[in-house]
């Protein structure tokens, strides 16, 4: 099959590699028909990383079931569905009880199995399979394992009706939680440096946009709540600007209020200063939000795929650019300059 493989320098070479084979009787082969480039996926952009050097990368993916296990009854080929991508060791007592996201072996098992999506197929098990409706694109499913962390993100926080929230990041991630907060009942302050991205989240539902390259966003925060501060603030930036906006998070947070940590840090010790007395003497909650899984009973993937389906989350929209799988370093680069592209979420056609 044709994959991209990543190349010592960090980019991607497009190559034939052996094509995965059903590893188990429960298990299917999936042909990919899109998949996205995250926010994770360029953290690793043009970095050496031994470890990913010839690796399939990628993780955010639908497409089409072409063969299946002998015990399989769930799908059958021809199915059109999206793919978790998060698959623990099953055997950790976090896999147990559904709350996969947490397995200790959670990246090992899935960078060798599910999280393989820029290329032509993909196998994974069975249960980790959502049919997708007609009417449900290939494009707007691929969005869902970024909604799924979104939906994470909220139910941890607690929103209610009438919260005021804060969501720094406009990326994909911080755009679902945008509209999952706006159907949660939250008026929502976003806030980037991007205008394009401001653009896109006032089309969204935004109740008030705010540039931090223009403008002071606590500042502007507390005129908006009339110096409360908000009920949350989900940061949803992640990587390299954590240090600014962990910080800032903290800042705009009203007495007893919650910081929701969703952007995902890089690897190792990062050291952040924060204004400990005052989260102490505030009772701020700071909660840590690790990709999905299930809620109670329900998987987060399929509630978010029921809000898609019935046109309450808007992944249309968000999709800014397309390419196909040749040109996966020309798309790279694209959702890397959102400044300059307007790129929110950058789709690959396999």
């Amino acid at each position: 099959m044709k994959a991209a493989l990543k190349t010592e320098d960090g980019r991607f070479s497009i190559e034939d590699v052996e094509k995965p084979e059903i590893p188990n009787p429960d298990w299917v082969l999936v042909r990919i028909r899109v998949t996205g480039i995250c926010g994770t996926d360029l953290r690793h952009w043009k970095k050496a990383e031994p470890q990913l050097t010839h690796k399939i990368m990628g993780h955010e993916l639908a497409g089409e079931v072409v063969e299946v296990g002998s015990n399989v009854t769930k799908v059958k080929p021809g199915d059109r569905v999206v793919v978790e991508t998060l698959l623990g060791d099953g055997t950790c007592e976090w896999c147990q009880v559904q709350q996969y996201n947490l397995c200790p072996n959670l990246y090992k098992v899935r960078m060798e199995t599910v999280s393989r999506s820029f290329a032509e197929f993909l196998m994974a098990p069975a249960e980790k399979l959502h049919l997708l409706p007609e009417h449900v694109s290939f494009e707007e499913a691929a969005l869902l394992d970024t909604f799924s962390v979104s939906m994470h993100a909220i139910q941890l926080s607690g929103i209610k009706l009438n919260d005021v929230v804060a969501v720094i990041g406009a990326g994909p991630i911080g755009l679902g939680q945008l509209q999952l907060a706006k159907l949660s009942g939250a008026e929502v302050i976003i806030v980037d440096m991007v205008d394009s991205s401001l653009a896109m989240a006032k089309e969204l539902g935004a109740d008030l946009v705010i540039n931090s390259k223009n403008d002071d966003p606590v500042k502007k925060v507390m005129e908006y709540t009339n110096g409360k501060g908000v009920d949350i603030a989900f940061e949803c930036a992640g990587g390299q600007s954590m240090p600014q906006t962990l910080p800032q998070a903290v800042a705009l947070t009203s007495i007893g209020g919650k910081v929701v940590i969703v952007g995902g840090f890089d690897e190792g010790e990062i050291a952040i200063p924060l204004e400990w007395q005052h989260i102490q003497k505030s009772e701020i909650n700071i909660i840590p939000s690790a990709s999905y899984s299930f809620w109670g009973i329900q998987s987060e993937m399929k509630m978010c795929l029921d809000l898609l389906a019935k046109g309450k989350l808007n992944a249309k929209k968000m999709i800014t650019h397309s390419f196909n799988l040749d040109e996966i370093n020309k798309a790279f680069e694209t959702a890397e300059d959102k400044e300059g592209s307007g790129a929110i979420f950058v789709a690959l056609k396999v």
